[in-house]
Formats: C-alpha cells, sequence, structure tokens
C-alpha cells in the first residue's frame, strides 16, 4: 500500500492518534501536513522527524473549527506541498465528562458545534481541488461511543454521531465527483488524552475486548492508512470499528 505523490492533511497531528497517523502516511510515501492549534513545538519535531527519515512534512497551525483559518491553512498546504488528496478529520474538540443531568448546555453546544465546523470547514477548503482532480479521499476519526454511548459522554457521543452522519452525506454527494468518505470508529484507545481514566476502567474494556487488550494510537492510524490507500478505492461511506471486535457491525 504505497501513497506516493499523494498529499495529506491530519488535523489534529501533534500527538496521539493525528500523529500516529501522519508517521504512517508519510512512511509509506505521502507528504504529510501536520496540523496543529495549540501544540506548535511537537508538530514542528514530528515534521522535523518525517523529514529526517526521508520524507516530506509541513506543520502547519489552524484552528480546525475557525474557517479563516482553515483556508489559510489549506491554501499554505497547497503552495507548499500540493493539493490535499488525503484529509484525516481528527482534531480533538475537548469537552467534560460529567452525567447529562449535570450537563451545561454551553459545554455541550460547544462539543456539538465544534466537531462539525471543523469537518465543515476542513472538507470544503479541500474539496474544490479534488473535485477538480476527480480523486480524493476524507476520513473522519469518530468513536465507538457514537453508537453505543457511555455514561458522562452525552456530548461525546452526540458530536460523533452527527460527525458519522456527515461523512455519510458526502459520501453520496462527493462519490460522483471520484470522492471517497470513510468513518474510522476508535474503541478505548490508549493515548494522552485517555491517560487520566483509572487503570480499572482500562483493564476492565481490554478483558471485555475479544482481542484482550485496549488499542493504541498505531491500531487506529493502521485502519486510516487502509482506506486511505488506493487498494480501497471502492469503500467510501464505510463506517469501520477499531475495537479489537468488541463493536461488531
Amino acid at each position: 500500500m504505497r501513497l506516493d505523490g499523494k498529499v495529506a492533511l491530519v488535523t489534529g497531528a501533534s500527538r496521539g492518534i493525528g500523529a500516529a497517523t501522519a508517521k504512517l502516511l508519510a512512511r509509506h510515501g505521502a507528504a504529510v501536513a501536520v496540523n496543529f492549534h495549540q501544540s506548535a513545538a511537537a508538530a514542528g519535531a514530528l515534521a522535523s522527524e518525517i523529514e529526517a527519515a526521508g520524507g516530506r512534512a509541513l506543520a502547519v497551525g489552524a484552528d480546525a473549527r475557525d474557517r479563516a483559518q482553515v483556508e489559510a491553512m489549506a491554501a499554505e498546504v497547497a503552495g507548499t506541498l500540493g493539493p490535499v488528496d488525503i484529509l484525516v478529520l481528527n482534531a480533538a474538540i475537548q469537552f467534560p465528562m460529567v452525567p447529562f443531568m449535570d450537563y451545561p448546555w454551553e459545554a455541550f453546544e460547544a462539543k456539538l458545534t465544534g466537531e462539525l465546523r471543523a469537518a465543515f470547514f476542513c472538507s470544503r477548503a479541500v474539496a474544490p481541488s479534488m473535485i477538480e482532480r476527480g480523486r480524493g479521499c476524507i476520513i473522519a476519526v469518530s468513536s465507538g461511543l457514537s453508537r453505543h454511548p457511555g455514561f458522562g459522554f452525552c456530548a461525546h457521543s452526540t458530536a460523533k454521531s452527527a460527525l458519522d452522519a456527515f461523512a455519510r452525506a458526502l459520501a453520496l454527494e462527493l462519490g460522483p465527483r471520484g470522492i471517497r468518505v470513510n468513518v474510522v470508529a476508535p474503541g478505548l484507545t490508549l493515548t494522552d488524552a485517555t491517560a487520566g481514566l483509572p487503570q480499572q476502567v482500562k483493564d476492565a474494556m481490554a478483558r471485555q475486548t475479544p482481542l484482550g487488550r485496549n488499542a493504541v494510537a498505531e491500531d487506529v492510524a493502521g485502519a486510516i492508512l487502509a482506506l486511505a490507500c488506493d487498494e480501497a478505492g471502492f469503500v467510501s461511506g464505510a463506517y469501520v470499528p477499531v475495537s479489537g471486535g468488541s463493536q461488531m457491525m
């Protein structure tokens, strides 16, 4: 599975799943734009690591929820690396993990609209060049919680469910223009974002998983790579759980 000559833009790529994805796509030949919002040093270090290994990379800052910043980012990527062939919608929108009855509407709204603004603006920024060239691939990073909610995750589950629906709509509308749109839905993944979960919760989740462990960022990156490659050229509108078998479709 080679991505030679392809340009990938990974949002929220300075750490976790985004960083693992950027490194894996670069290892398979893609030039990679490493988007960050606040972690400029981490994104710059990742881009340097990719280039030191013989790849092409660009660290590019933008708040994915801000239309003007996203449009500027897309222009910078196109001018430096070339037009985007692969867009990975991975920017994390933070949220409090509290029960519904204690959830402030403002926090719920910020999660929901932030998730969709990021997906909408980034997709709109790269879709015109994809349409012009008659090819492209968009992969949204959702969550298994979009279909199987957990206690305290009402905003996250709702936002990711909306992201799933958005991806299906794009797959329908953009498919005739040669653009594939898919979703990967990780289960519990061991990154710094989940580092605060109690170990007993992680152990319990691992015991409930047929493969007997929790996911790591590289597991999710591997699924993204598989969907991004031309070998998956007839896969669009798919929802792909990356859960070790705990979520079966």
